[in-house]
């Protein structure tokens, strides 16, 4: 099941004394932030008034939020997107989507395991695959083969010794 809200990076500081906070995104590129509007922390909507990127952090100015005090409170909380406010091309996922599919063998369509965890790597995603052992496949053409979200499964090709 698709959640509605995603997480999407994390408040890690203050940034100057206007209540800017410095946020560390888990998305594909920082670049992201600014095209959201509205941040979800501890359950609430909160406007972004501005968003810039900063090394590989946002830097955001948030409604509400004027002077340090008020921002060192955020300090250490997950902030979330709402799934409805990111229009995805066709054929875009969420990473957080892929967690819970089962993992099909591509060939015979038998079981192989769970989707557990996506390790992001510099050479490219990795995914984490829960069997009788914990089974780690490059997450790229020659191994991924299908991905069904709506139907509940990812189709692999594993080499042998995998």
């Amino acid at each position: 099941m698709r959640k509605q809200f995603l997480e999407a990076g994390k408040i890690i500081n203050t940034h100057g004394i206007r209540g800017e906070v410095k946020i560390d995104p888990w998305t594909d590129a920082p670049e992201f932030f600014r095209k959201i509007k509205t941040l979800y922390i501890d359950g609430s909507p909160v406007k972004i008034v501005s968003a810039r990127v900063h090394k590989s952090f946002v830097i955001a100015s948030l409604e509400g939020v004027a002077d340090m005090d008020s921002a060192l409170r955020l300090k250490i909380k997950l902030v979330f997107i709402n799934r409805d406010d990111v229009p995805l091309e066709d054929g875009a996922f969420f990473l957080q989507d892929l967690i819970g599919l089962k993992a099909l063998d591509f060939e015979t369509g038998d079981e192989i395991g769970t989707l557990t965890d996506i390790m992001e790597n510099p050479a490219g995603n990795i995914y984490v695959i829960k069997a009788e052992r914990e089974i780690l496949v490059p997450a790229n053409g020659p191994f991924v083969k299908e991905i069904d979200i709506d139907g509940g499964y990812i189709k692999l090709t594993l080499l042998e010794g995998m």
